[in-house]
């Protein structure tokens, strides 16, 4: 199960990146939520010990417990459809023996996980009508139980982790075209169906979410409010930011202008108190641990190692552009948080757990070219 590593086959780089944005996130949710951040901490710890404990194992043995990860997944997401907490409209959280998690956030990694031993078993076949249909089933039955929480921001990062995985897998780019010829006017024609008022496919506030996007000002003082103060906030921030807990009148965080500061909006924090300087930062942090894990995938030993490493890194880098895409209001308000940043332990130890993985994927890679 463990194996011997040798201390230079170690992949230092992607550890010091992770923590290091972990520690901005510590930083910033001192900032907008004090009360939280020695939670986030202990968050922070227990997923590195997870992460390097992850890391020594041999990922092809874990691995062979592919259905028991997605059963198991399955019946947690069953059992926040049935007996799960209610939070701000969304049933999403589960309470088991004092434990309050959210089953959705672990979801996206088992998912990286089951496909990545699924997807190795069957590669000669995986671009057969059988596998691929497989394949889509396998995702939707989650995908579903994410959906009807309702969650359409992490549903939607399961179809985006779908297709990385997909990809990363070897599925024909014949196929991939082909596929996309017909999914592309196929979205727009959904897009456009879903915001007409009698549909059902949106929730009236899915709906309003987009439509204040597409016409801020009318949705000005409701649905597009947070994201006009969190741009009002990284705006004010300049160069250098206002400085670290700033006790200035013009602060929009120190006003409680921003709603969800320590989750959705802690990019906003980070640009109101550090500036374009803090922002740059945090992107190019996202942007190193993405890039880590996509050299890991092509250095890894098996197709397994390749999903788990593409998989990783489009997970942060998809996630950290359309939490960043919302805060600056480029993209609507999806309620995606940022990875390593926002507040949350279920999240943040889900991800060093992922992270893990890739760290094994890279020993073992190591290995076997020795």
């Amino acid at each position: 199960m463990f194996r011997k590593i040798k201390l230079r086959d170690y992949d230092f780089k992607l550890v010091l990146m992770t923590i290091a944005l972990s520690a901005v996130g510590i930083v910033a949710i001192g900032s907008a939520e004090g009360t939280l951040q020695a939670r986030q901490l202990a968050g922070v710890v227990s997923g590195v010990v997870v992460m390097v404990i992850i890391s020594f194992l041999d990922y092809s043995m874990l691995l062979r417990l592919y259905w028991l990860m997605y059963v198991g997944n399955l019946v947690l997401l069953a059992a926040v459809w049935l007996y799960g907490d209610d939070s701000h409209g969304a049933q999403r959280w589960l309470e088991i023996g004092g434990l309050r998690f959210q089953p959705s956030e672990t979801a996206k990694i088992v998912l990286i996980l089951f496909f990545a031993q699924f997807i190795m078993k069957h590669k000669k076949n995986l671009n057969t009508i059988t596998i691929i249909g497989s394949c889509v089933v396998f995702c939707l039955v989650p995908w579903v139980l994410v959906y009807e929480q309702p969650d359409l921001s992490t549903s939607i990062v399961i179809l985006v982790l779908f297709c990385v995985i997909m990809f990363a897998g070897g599925i024909s780019l014949k196929l991939v075209f082909g596929v996309l010829a017909v999914v592309i006017p196929g979205v727009a024609l959904v897009i456009s169906l879903a915001l007409q008022p009698e549909n059902e496919f949106l929730t009236d506030n899915q709906r309003n979410r987009i439509l204040a996007f597409i016409d801020p000002e009318e949705y000005s003082t409701t649905f597009a409010y947070q994201q006009l103060n969190s741009v009002t906030a990284i705006a004010s921030g300049q160069l250098d930011g206002k400085g670290y807990k700033s006790n200035e009148i013009t602060s929009v965080k120190n006003g409680n202008f921003l709603s969800e500061a320590e989750t959705d909006f802690i990019f906003s924090v980070i640009g109101e108190e550090f500036g374009f300087k803090g922002c740059v930062v945090v992107i190019v942090l996202l942007f190193g641990i993405a890039l880590e894990c996509i050299s890991v995938a092509r250095k890894a030993k098996d197709v397994a190692g390749v999903i788990i490493g593409a998989g990783m890194g489009g997970l942060v880098a998809f996630q950290g552009f359309f939490n960043i895409g919302v805060a600056t209001f480029i993209l609507p308000n999806t309620g995606l948080t940022l990875p390593f940043v926002s507040y949350g332990l279920t999240s943040l130890i889900s991800l060093f757990m992922g992270m893990g993985f890739v760290l094994n994927v890279r020993l073992q890679a190591r290995k076997s070219k020795q």
